[in-house]
């Protein structure tokens, strides 16, 4: 494959304090595609070590949201379909609480999405069929002690914070 499969422009800041979002490439030849979703170089958007890789599906219509972390930070990108990522700053120290982010990521968005701990967020598939993100956190799961909080989805996941509407907005 000809050029360079890595990122050509650094992360953007969103409107809450430390999420960060890398626009990716992808580069394609006859053989297939090739794209780099992070580096050990790429210092903002590691947020920290290796902890573990997994993939989680989405199914159509369906919200699964909201959790934050008070420690782990999150790397997530769209890998098949649409997803809605949703992100709501719960950190009551931070200069954006209440701040909210709505990323689409997938296969006609290709970015990488850094999400801080103590940012709540939350995916809504957007296409008719199943979609797939990954995360690559900085933390593995501890069963027995997880680093996670859990909120419904249809109420504000916090004190001072505003509920989410999840319903499709045209126009």
């Amino acid at each position: 494959m000809s050029g360079s499969p890595n990122p050509t422009s650094a992360p953007v800041a969103t409107a809450i304090d430390g999420v960060l979002i890398q626009e990716l490439n992808w580069f394609s030849d006859q053989r297939g595609s090739l794209s780099v979703l992070l580096r050990n170089d790429q210092g903002g958007l590691l947020g920290g070590e290796f902890g573990q890789a997994y993939v989680t599906t989405v199914r159509p219509g369906v919200v699964k949201a909201w959790h934050r972390h008070q420690q782990q930070v999150d790397r997530m990108v769209g890998l098949v379909g649409q997803t809605l990522l949703v992100l709501m700053d719960g950190r009551a120290q931070s200069p954006t609480f209440g701040a909210v982010v709505e990323q689409v990521m997938g296969e006609r968005q290709h970015c990488l999405v850094l999400i801080p701990a103590g940012v709540w967020h939350g995916l809504k598939c957007l296409d008719d069929a199943e979609s797939v993100v990954l995360n690559v956190p900085t933390r593995a799961y501890d069963l027995d002690d997880p680093d996670e909080e859990r909120a419904d989805p249809h109420a504000a996941p916090g004190p001072g914070l505003p509920a989410y509407g999840w319903q499709r907005r045209d126009g």
